[in-house]
């Protein structure tokens, strides 16, 4: 489902060449027919197409934000892991105290501080794409920090890393070498969820207003879009939402698969 979901999102508008901007007011509010598959809204835009641009900025906006957290979490999860002393106890004082923080309030004020001096400077859409990647990722690294550092402690008191840290491997070798690609698993699990954590929060933004431009048909901005016509044109919202849902009930899937898949404690018959 998710992969055809992503081909839909990458390939469709090669497919579907239909403007997202396109104002026909004689086809507005249009349910589901063979012109407009997924019905217009009430400027008389297609929804198929703006479904699938939206759908190229969530799915983006929650790879790049994935990115971000787990870069962020494994790096600061490794140094207190291995940093015995000040370093160590610093960053995981460090983490808890971002995992304090009110997310939401705080991301809605980032954005409120910060979201027209990066878009006067890089542009409206790139701007915001920016700002919202690094603060989504930002605010999601603590939990991959704290799963890196468990995984880090149990591992560097195995047998093979103390086999190489006796033979004189240095401490970045123990790392990466040995202690890394044994975490590989769990850190891509936490992965997984940080991308549908991040839809979640790129469409809520999107939905209270405080995300990409209005002009830009990411699914929160549709869904939002669409609350004024629920009674008339309810298949608006339910393309938007549907959408969503799907996407991240496949992502949440996938993670819990993978954790089945690479976890070595799993029994299989």
């Amino acid at each position: 489902m998710l992969g055809a979901i992503v081909l839909m999102v990458v390939f469709g508008p090669l497919l579907w060449p239909v403007a997202i901007n396109d104002i026909d007011f004689g086809a507005r509010l249009q349910g589901p027919t063979l012109a407009h598959p997924m019905g217009t809204d009430d400027l008389g835009q297609d929804l198929l197409a703006r479904m699938l641009y939206g759908g190229r900025i969530s799915l983006a906006v929650g790879l790049a934000a994935m990115v971000v957290s787990v870069l962020v979490g494994v790096t600061v999860g490794a140094v207190a892991a291995m940093s015995r002393g000040t370093v160590g106890t610093s960053l995981v004082w460090l983490t808890d105290l971002f995992l304090s923080l009110p997310q939401l309030p705080l991301l809605l004020l980032i954005l409120y501080l910060f979201r027209d001096t990066l878009a006067a400077s890089l542009g409206q859409e790139a701007g915001t794409f920016i700002l919202v990647t690094c603060v989504l990722g930002g605010l999601r690294w603590m939990s991959v920090a704290r799963l890196t550092r468990g995984q880090f402690l149990s591992l560097r008191e195995k047998d093979f890393v103390e086999a190489a840290r006796a033979v004189g491997a240095t401490r970045a070798r123990q790392t990466f070498r040995h202690i890394l690609p044994n975490s590989a698993s769990s850190i891509i699990v936490a992965a997984t969820i940080n991308v549908a954590e991040a839809i979640v929060a790129e469409s809520t933004l999107s939905f209270l207003g405080l995300g990409f431009p209005s002009d830009v048909p990411t699914w929160g901005r549709l869904l939002f879009e669409s609350k004024d016509y629920l009674d008339i044109a309810a298949y608006w919202a339910l393309f938007a939402g549907g959408a969503i849902f799907l996407t991240v009930l496949c992502i949440n899937f996938i993670g819990d698969g993978l954790r089945d898949a690479l976890d070595p404690r799993e029994v299989r018959v």
